[in-house]
């Protein structure tokens, strides 16, 4: 309680709070819209889920965008393969299993290539996929992307797939990103957007909505754990909005790629 008698606003919840296992039964407890609207209390919610999905977040992802996700993930290597420098440090940003980290470290052989993710079990699964000759320069951490442990401009390329939706305040995330990339830097991100157009919008939410449920329910007896994609991308931005976000934060949009009406979008932006 304050001085004047009035309560205090709750704590935000600690990096171990968030980090906890939940059970379904728990996070389906959760009041999701609250959790959302509350940059103090989303990763409550967001790391707790993926801890949960992470042995079948493959899956889902390839089976959620009828294998389209593979594509997009490709598109955003070309990128990089056009524009990444040869050798230096990529770091790849909610990295998950380690899809783009990888990729990333095939295209460039001679770079130390750094995965990210706030759940530890997926940065568990994405470590047993780096293979023994890549052990030395190919690694995963658990980690907080909008407080990286990393030196000011220490990083030559980042790579974000559906990364900066699912943090408290994308702004705050990408100042970070901003932060550890060097000038010059090259930032490639994959993500879900809110489409600008409303009828799109809500027929597009709504089939995110009752498919996640309904996957949600059937794997895991708890519909909010993939309902949650629609609901986060209800309270994101559109692909403009991303845009000028980045411009703001000291970055220059050079390549812009967006897919199903808006919903989903890639971006290539280079550090000032």
């Amino acid at each position: 309680m304050s001085p004047d008698g009035s309560l205090d606003p709750p704590a935000p919840p600690s990096q171990a709070d968030a980090s906890r296992q939940l059970s379904p039964r728990e996070l389906s407890a959760l009041d999701l819209r609250a959790h959302l609207d509350d940059p103090r209390r989303k990763q409550a919610f967001v790391t707790p889920m993926f801890e949960l999905i992470a042995p079948r977040y493959d899956d889902f992802t390839r089976l959620f965008s009828f294998g389209m996700d593979a594509r997009w993930k490709r598109e955003l290597m070309r990128w990089l393969d056009d524009a990444a420098p040869e050798g230096g440090t990529m770091l790849d940003v909610a990295c998950g299993t380690g899809d783009l980290a990888l990729a990333a470290a095939r295209l460039r052989p001679a770079a130390r290539v750094v995965g990210v993710d706030a759940a530890s079990r997926m940065t568990a699964l994405a470590t047993r996929r780096v293979a023994s000759a890549d052990a030395g320069r190919l690694s995963f951490t658990t980690g907080d992307l909008t407080q990286l442990d990393l030196p000011d401009a220490s990083v030559d390329v980042v790579t974000a797939g559906y990364a900066l939706r699912n943090v408290p305040d994308h702004e705050a995330g990408i100042a970070e990103l901003a932060r550890v990339l060097r000038p010059g830097g090259q930032l490639l991100t994959l993500d879900f957007y809110r489409p600008a157009a409303p009828w799109w919008r809500e027929l597009f939410l709504g089939y995110l909505q009752l498919s996640g449920s309904a996957v949600g329910w059937w794997w895991h007896r708890a519909p909010v754990v993939y309902a949650y994609i629609a609901h986060s991308i209800r309270h994101f931005v559109t692909a403009d909005d991303f845009s000028r976000a980045l411009h703001a934060a000291g970055f220059d949009v050079r390549r812009e790629s967006r897919r199903l009406l808006g919903g989903i979008a890639l971006h290539h932006a280079v550090r000032r």
